[in-house]
């Protein structure tokens, strides 16, 4: 069920770029990031538990939520939301509590494809090419694939 999830890490660049197909309309796929009682139904690896400790998504707004993995071990997470411009594009910055200080500029695009069908398109910009480097071996790969496989699960439930 669902599409592969699509990175790439280019060599000395401090980029990180992705795309996920989904066969749920743009609105749908926004609104799961956009509201964050769905969000915590879907974000991050399979066995996480999130709570969200707040969340303005807005222009200006911001967000922390923490994740908690089958071990208990809870990991923290905070950003601010420069852009969001409703069914088509957030700009962000995410920064892990484990590493403050090192935080990232991502931009989320959310393209149409018609039928009922949309793509979510990242580019995250990195601080220097090692926190770059320590993100793509963070298991960062992974978290979003499982993430993004619940969220078109949670979409396909919805809509039956």
């Amino acid at each position: 069920m669902g599409h592969p999830l699509h990175l790439t890490v280019p060599d000395g660049l401090p980029f990180i770029d992705f795309e996920r197909e989904f066969d749920h309309p743009v609105a749908d796929v926004f609104r799961a990031h956009a509201d964050p009682a769905l969000l915590r139904e879907w974000l991050g690896p399979r066995g996480t538990h999130v709570e969200v400790d707040s969340y303005d998504f807005r222009t200006g707004g911001a967000y922390e939520y923490h994740h908690t993995g089958p071990d208990g071990v809870s990991y923290a997470f905070r950003g601010v939301l420069h852009t969001v411009r409703e069914n088509e594009l957030v700009v962000q910055t995410f920064e892990f509590g484990g590493y403050p200080d090192v935080v990232e500029l991502e931009y989320l695009r959310f393209e149409d494809l018609g039928d009922g069908r949309c793509r979510l398109v990242g580019h995250t910009v990195h601080a220097s090419q090692e926190a770059r480097d320590g993100m793509a071996g963070s298991g960062m790969e992974s978290g979003l694939s499982d993430g993004y496989e619940r969220l078109e699960e949670l979409l396909a439930a919805r809509v039956r």
